[in-house]
């Protein structure tokens, strides 16, 4: 079995992206919306911001009270747009629930959606078009990670579990654009193990802890797995102290006898996110600073 290690290849990344910017003289700036205090979102966005820091991005911050007008989050967004010290935008999802995001997330000047979530980057990913857009960051990490590790999807039967807009449906795009031949399974589908069992390569996107055992697999399948949940690891549920795990949606230890590559839940996808939304700053700034 190997195990693909997203925590090796975005550190790699990482060291790559601060390699140019040294060499480049670049000075990159991520500019970050958080709305509320969601602890979640908080940990992401510090996560990101001490990534960047790692390599010499620079942060550009703006904290919003989670009753903030739809208005007045636009007006945020369109002063970064203007901002020439800011090359990338990033909106930490998910917006309160009276916030249009999907309005919100297309205020954002395409050069510098470095989410990806943008209707005209995801258009221009659906029609695999040549223009210079960014794809979301988790399903842009997936593929690299297949790339570096030399597991080829052309041809290959692959199944995608979930189709949400940020990782599911995106990241089906990709694999059409590279010529796998997919399958999209979700909450809706019937007799999901039909499908799983005739893939090459299975993406499980799916927020279920555990759900993909070796009941579901063929011999030798690839398995990126995409999960992130939170399990409790002690019986005593209601105490204080309650401990959790942190497991994919597949069940590691009762498939690894069975695939030929699986990635680890923690240490596989999540690094990658992060890498690759650096790679897109970084890459913001050399297109930006090629226009002046």
């Amino acid at each position: 079995m190997l195990l693909i290690d997203g925590k090796t290849v975005s550190n790699k990344i990482k060291l790559e992206l601060e390699e140019i910017i040294k060499k480049d003289n670049l000075t990159p700036g991520l500019g970050i919306i958080l709305i509320g205090d969601r602890e979640d979102s908080k940990v992401y966005v510090n996560m990101k911001k001490k990534a960047c820091s790692k390599i010499g991005i620079r942060n550009i911050d703006v904290k919003l009270d989670v009753d903030v007008r739809e208005d007045s989050l636009i007006k945020e967004v369109i002063r970064m747009n203007e901002n020439d010290n800011i090359h990338g935008i990033l909106i930490q999802l998910p917006l309160p629930k009276h916030i249009n995001t999907q309005n919100v997330l297309s205020k954002v000047s395409i050069k510098k959606d470095v989410d990806g979530f943008h209707s005209c980057s995801m258009g221009n990913l659906a029609l695999n078009t040549d223009s210079k857009y960014f794809a979301p960051c988790t399903p842009e990490g997936c593929m690299e990670l297949l790339r570096r590790y030399k597991i080829n999807v052309e041809g290959k039967n692959v199944v995608v579990i979930g189709k949400s807009n940020i990782v599911g449906m995106p990241l089906s795009l990709m694999l059409m654009n590279k010529d796998a031949t997919v399958t999209v399974c979700h909450i809706k589908t019937k007799n999901l193990k039909m499908h799983t069992k005739n893939a090459d390569i299975i993406f499980c996107a799916c927020g279920v802890p555990n759900l993909i055992n070796k009941e579901y697999l063929k011999q030798d399948v690839v398995i990126i797995d995409i999960g992130i949940n939170k399990i409790p690891i002690n019986e005593q549920h209601d105490c204080k102290d309650k401990k959790y795990k942190i497991v994919g949606d597949v069940d590691f230890e009762d498939v690894k006898e069975i695939v030929s590559a699986i990635t680890p839940v923690p240490g596989g996808v999540g690094p990658m996110t992060i890498a690759t939304l650096l790679k897109h700053t970084v890459e913001a700034c050399i297109e930006a600073n090629k226009e002046n």
